[in-house]
């Protein structure tokens, strides 16, 4: 069950890292479009449309460390390894 475990505990922290991230990113993507519409008035509309492309890519790291947690989570490619290394060790340990 230690395998298992870990896995879970690598998606956790991987997701709380790759949101951590985009978050920090967004909010000061914001803070930049609110500072530049508040000096400017006349270009809020250039400003906008930049930040909502640069908020879409940023949020698209958040999907792409989903993508990699749900992997490790359902789809891990040494499940098979680690499953015949348990019943190997259990089996020596008898």
């Amino acid at each position: 069950m230690e395998f298992f475990t870990m896995c879970v505990l690598a998606a956790g922290i991987g997701m709380a890292l790759g949101t951590l991230g985009t978050g920090i990113g967004q909010g000061l993507a914001v803070k930049s479009a609110v500072e530049g519409v508040s000096r400017n008035p006349g270009a809020s509309g250039k400003i906008l449309t930049t930040m909502m492309i640069g908020l879409a890519m940023i949020e698209s790291l958040a999907i792409y460390a989903l993508v990699v947690c749900l992997i490790i989570l359902f789809a891990n490619p040494y499940k098979e390894t680690a499953l015949s290394l348990a019943k190997a060790v259990g089996a020596a340990v008898k």
